[in-house]
């Protein structure tokens, strides 16, 4: 009986859109991360930005920093973020690494863009920000970074958006090891790229599923109108 109600817990949980929505999310923005920006040094903020620097200091697959940078943010925000939150961003966490892993198997896809910055920062961005949204929009998040926001929100006070763009510039500042102050001005690009195109994903969405819930309503007010007659 116990086992019963686990499936329905995770059924409901999970259902199969939102498993879609999960694994879309993640291939487009592991595929954007490793064929973009991990070969053009034009990097992102935040803890994306993070797995980027250490993948170019010590060699380390995002594969396997994305889980543990997370899963010290998780742990950090723990009596912050609800459980379901927290279970549906470790399943994106799991896919995202799986598609690094996977998508580390194959040579890059594009050629080299370390010259044209411009390019890499546009392209870079829309593939973090479709695939970040896809995954907000199906109530995760696409790496701690929400949830180190929260932190940060919660301890010192301010507004959300600010504790947002304290980790991106920390790390845009770090990350000035190894780029090039110049690049760095189209690793600011790259985010607010992605953070434009976050948002119009997650409207779109919202948007469609309003129309739906509004066609829903009609349709039952016309059922009822026909009843009544």
């Amino acid at each position: 009986m116990q086992y019963r109600k686990m499936v329905e817990k995770i059924k409901k949980l999970f259902p199969p859109y939102r498993i879609f929505m999960i694994l879309m999310g993640s291939a487009i923005l592991s595929f954007g991360l490793y064929n973009v920006h991990q070969q053009s040094d034009v990097t992102e903020g935040g803890v994306l930005g993070l797995n980027l620097l250490i993948n170019h200091w010590f060699g380390i697959s995002m594969s396997y920093t994305a889980p543990v940078l997370d899963a010290v943010c998780y742990l950090l925000a723990l009596k912050y973020l609800g459980k379901n939150f927290l279970i549906v961003s470790a399943v994106s966490t799991l896919s995202f690494s799986g598609f690094i892993k996977f998508w580390e198997l194959f040579p890059p896809v594009f050629a080299d863009l370390s010259n044209s910055p411009l390019l890499a920062a546009i392209l870079g961005g829309i593939f973090v920000g479709v695939g970040a949204g896809l995954i907000v929009r199906s109530g995760g998040s696409s790496g701690g970074d929400d949830a180190l926001a929260l932190v940060i929100f919660q301890r010192f006070g301010g507004k959300v958006s600010w504790a947002y763009m304290f980790t991106d510039f920390s790390v845009l500042l770090l990350s000035l090891s190894y780029i090039p102050f110049s690049k760095i001005i189209f690793s600011l690009i790259t985010v607010t790229v992605s953070s434009n195109v976050i948002e119009l994903v997650v409207n779109v969405f919202r948007s469609e599923e309003s129309e739906k819930l509004k066609d829903k309503k009609k349709s039952l007010k016309e059922v009822r109108h026909s009843n009544i007659v």
